[in-house]
């Protein structure tokens, strides 16, 4: 049972770690182009970011199952194109946790964003920045704590799902069965001891990435969103 806690937290952290990578990678220009675009559908995709934070993560991983299914239209398309079962995988679960946790991840960066100084950025476009550079040495450095904050929000986030990954990726034991399911299952067998380690060891880990967090202003990281 040990060596069953000891590998849940194995892919916990590589899939805290994997999923907060690649929402950076899609969150710093999504969360760009929310702040500076005029497009009308704005909205609508501001909305659709939003949608996890009140969404049932139960409802969120139960449709996400259908689409992942060989039967369903991302699932079908990637076993087409050559790739192996999406659902009850932990590729599937990758999807499922970048999802639940996109919010988490964009806010702040949007929140970051927003604060910086539009003299600077209009500067840099006088000079002759592209839109490239202007990102890589005006934007970014400007935007490190946000971005530091974003990176804490979601890693944060993604090891304590429990609703999204079960429904996505099932609990196998090695490959998609997480810290948050294994204490839910110690706790439905009575295994008290176990569960209390389990569950601080989440309190834990999860002060231990709340303190760098707030230990930045709210201005300099981000998260003066959370106080509105």
């Amino acid at each position: 049972m040990i060596n069953e806690d000891l590998l849940a937290l194995a892919v916990t952290v590589k899939l805290a770690a994997l999923s907060t990578l690649l929402l950076l990678l899609v969150g710093i220009p999504l969360a760009w182009w929310l702040v500076r675009t005029a497009s009308r559908w704005r909205g609508v995709v501001h909305l659709l970011v939003a949608l996890p934070l009140v969404l049932p993560p139960t409802v969120l991983g139960f449709y996400l199952l259908i689409l992942l299914a060989p039967t369903g239209a991302i699932g079908g398309l990637w076993q087409l194109l050559g790739g192996g079962s999406l659902a009850f995988s932990f590729s599937g679960l990758l999807l499922g946790a970048m999802l639940y946790s996109l919010p988490f991840v964009v806010h702040p960066l949007v929140g970051t964003f927003r604060s910086l100084p539009r003299e600077t950025l209009e500067v840099a476009a006088t000079l002759g920045a592209t839109p490239l550079s202007l990102m890589v040495t005006v934007v970014l450095p400007l935007a490190r704590h946000g971005i530091m904050v974003a990176l804490l929000f979601g890693f944060a986030h993604t090891l304590g799902e429990f609703g999204v990954v079960l429904m996505v990726g099932g609990n196998i034991p090695g490959e998609t069965r997480l810290l948050s399911m294994a204490l839910y299952e110690h706790v439905a067998v009575m295994e008290s001891g176990r569960a209390h380690l389990l569950a601080l060891g989440l309190l834990f880990s999860s002060v231990l990435l709340l303190v760098p967090l707030y230990a930045l202003s709210p201005e300099k990281s981000g998260v003066a969103w959370l106080q509105r």
